[in-house]
């Protein structure tokens, strides 16, 4: 880039309006500048083209912990527009414990761990969660599911991690779940920690008397048909870990993501994958050199609902 290229836009102030819209919000940061709201606004830019890209095959990936939150309303409400979930193991924990009225509750970071112990009480960040509310919940539920599913004409004796999934959400009713709306929309989850949680846990007991197999490689096979078959892929990967890399991970066999957008708030300088920036995915050749892409540090739970709704992922 030459000089004038690099001194090619202008800092615009924002102009804050009564009763703005979040949409005409985001259309007066087009040259915020600065720090990570000018990297949310080119988010923005790259989700709405890789969304409306009609060849591009598009991943939503994100950890457990987001679902114990609010968010998990804005995430099932979005499923729609992506073509294939990958997420972690407590995933459905989270997931099906709200389902069937598992009631989580906002609490503290500051909270005195000892004494929430002694009461009974689960902490996930500032979530508060009562024991009876998380694992008897899940295994009551998984147990109920389980069985339909095993006494069916169509049990199958063995299951990938997705095909599992999709069988969960068939029968839940909670149109917030995550479960469901993958269900209802053919989108399906691929989940390769699927036995760290409860629900794993759940089902490794389940097939200690039952004729049931969990084929995790299954789900490997399918993501290098999926690779291979599409030119053009992109994502949206919130939070990193095994979810995050999983997307990239096979990306890489087709030279990298075409589209890719990644919200953090780990640090880079610990060398962990979720600090790592997109960037850095370039060198590996998991996002192409020419790719639409952008890190936005900062907390999901705020970034993400202003996202959505400036794209009206409703």
């Amino acid at each position: 880039m030459n000089k004038n290229q690099l001194l090619s836009k202008n800092v615009v102030d924002i102009k804050l309006k009564k009763n703005m819209a979040v949409s005409e919000l985001i259309s007066s940061m087009e040259n915020i500048g600065g720090f990570s709201g000018q990297h949310m606004v080119d988010g923005i830019k790259i989700l709405d083209k890789m969304i409306n890209d009609k060849e591009s095959y598009n991943f939503l990936s994100f950890p457990a912990d987001i679902i114990s939150t609010g968010l998990r309303g804005v995430i099932s409400s979005s499923v729609k527009y992506f073509d294939a979930i990958i997420t972690t193991g407590g995933m459905l924990d989270h997931d099906i414990a709200r389902a069937f009225n598992g009631k989580y509750k906002v609490g503290s970071f500051n909270a005195d761990d000892k004494e929430l112990h002694k009461l009974g009480i689960y902490r996930l960040g500032n979530v508060f969660i009562e024991n009876k509310e998380y694992g008897f919940k899940v295994e009551d539920a998984f147990n109920k599911i389980m069985k339909k599913i095993y006494d069916s004409k169509e049990y199958k004796k063995e299951y990938s991690a997705s095909e599992l999934s999709y069988e969960f959400g068939k029968y839940i009713s909670d149109e917030n779940s995550i479960l469901r709306q993958a269900y209802l929309h053919k989108v399906p989850i691929f989940n390769p920690g699927i036995l760290d949680g409860a629900f794993g846990t759940q089902l490794s007991i389940f097939s200690q008397d039952h004729d049931f197999k969990l084929n995790l490689i299954k789900d490997e096979l399918e993501l290098s048909n999926i690779i291979f078959d599409h030119k053009k892929t992109g994502a949206l990967m919130i939070g990193g870990g095994i979810s995050k890399h999983h997307v990239i991970w096979w990306n890489q066999f087709k030279k990298g993501l075409d589209y890719a957008v990644y919200i953090t708030t780990a640090t880079q300088y610990d060398g962990s994958l979720s600090g790592a920036r997109l960037t850095e995915a370039v060198s590996w050749g998991k996002i192409k050199e020419q790719a639409k892409y952008t890190t936005i540090d900062g907390d999901a739970t705020i970034i993400l609902p202003i996202m959505f709704s400036a794209l009206n992922l409703v």
